[in-house]
C-alpha cells in the first residue's frame, strides 16, 4: 500500500456522512486502514461501500461512554493501535438566546464537547508514538452567528482542548490540531439552508464558493501525515477565507 498514510490505522468518528466521510475517503485513498463510527447502521454501511477497501464501520454514539469503550475495544482487538484519530462527530441545530432549552444545550455539549473529550481520552492507550489527533472545529470558534450560542461555544471549547492537550501530552510525541471548516456542502447543512441561503453564503466567501467534504479531507490528510510533523496545536481554517474578512 502506498500513499501519505500507508500502513497507518485511522479512526474517524462521525464518519458516515458529510465532512467525516470526506475525511475517511481521503484517508483510505492515502493508504490508511480506516475505522468509521456513527449512530446509524444503514448510513455506516453506505459509507463503507463508498470508501471501499480497508474500511470498517463501528456503530456508536460518542456521547455514550459505554459505546466509546466498546468501539475502542474492538479497534484494539482488530488493529492494536491508532495512528490517526479524527474526532469529528458533532451536533448542530439553531436556538436563539431566550429560546435555548436545557435539552438543546445538553445535546450540543454532550456530543461536541463531552464526546470529543472522552473520545480522545479513551483513545489515549491506543495512540502510537508520533500519532496525530485531529479535532473538527468550526469557523464559529472565532466568528459569531445568530441563534447558534451553544454550538458556537462548543466549538470554541474544542479549540481550547487542543491548546491544553498539547501540553498534557508533551513527551508522548502526539500532535493535536483543529480542523475548522467554513460553509460546507453536506447533507446536514441542507436541513438548515435552502439554495438561496447557500448562494448568499458563497458570495460572502472570498473564494466565491462553499467547501466540499473533499476539501476538508485533503486538509485532514495534511494534518494526519508527516507533512505536518512539526505542526502542533493550531486551528487550520478551511473556509475559503471567510473568517479573515
Amino acid at each position: 500500500m502506498t500513499g501519505k498514510l500507508a500502513n497507518k490505522v485511522a479512526v474517524v468518528t462521525g464518519g458516515s456522512a458529510g465532512i467525516g466521510l470526506g475525511i475517511a475517503q481521503r484517508f483510505a485513498e492515502e493508504g490508511a486502514r480506516v475505522f468509521i463510527t456513527g449512530r446509524r447502521s444503514a448510513e455506516l454501511e453506505k459509507a463503507v461501500a463508498s470508501i471501499g477497501r480497508n474500511a470498517t464501520a463501528l456503530r456508536g454514539d460518542v456521547s455514550d461512554a459505554a459505546d466509546l469503550d466498546r468501539v475502542f475495544s474492538q479497534i484494539r482487538a482488530e488493529a492494536g493501535r491508532i495512528d490517526v484519530l479524527a474526532a469529528n462527530a458533532g451536533f448542530y441545530e439553531f436556538a436563539a438566546l431566550g429560546e435555548i432549552t436545557q435539552e438543546h444545550f445538553d445535546m450540543t455539549f454532550n456530543t461536541n464537547v463531552r464526546g470529543v473529550l472522552f473520545t480522545v481520552q479513551k483513545a489515549l492507550p491506543l495512540l502510537s508514538r508520533g500519532s496525530s489527533v485531529i479535532l473538527t472545529g468550526s469557523m464559529v470558534s472565532i466568528k459569531g452567528f445568530p441563534a447558534c450560542s451553544a454550538y458556537n461555544a462548543s466549538k470554541a471549547a474544542v479549540r481550547s482542548f487542543a491548546r491544553t492537550w498539547i501540553v498534557d501530552l508533551k513527551g508522548r510525541d502526539i500532535r493535536v490540531n483543529v480542523l475548522s471548516p467554513g460553509y460546507t456542502e453536506t447533507p446536514g447543512l441542507a436541513q438548515f439552508m435552502n439554495d438561496e441561503a447557500k448562494a448568499a453564503a458563497a458570495v460572502s466567501v472570498p473564494l466565491g464558493r462553499m467547501a466540499t467534504p473533499d476539501d476538508l479531507g485533503k486538509a485532514a490528510v495534511f494534518l494526519a501525515s508527516d507533512d505536518s510533523a512539526y505542526v502542533n496545536g493550531i486551528e487550520l481554517f478551511v473556509d475559503g477565507g471567510a473568517v479573515q474578512i
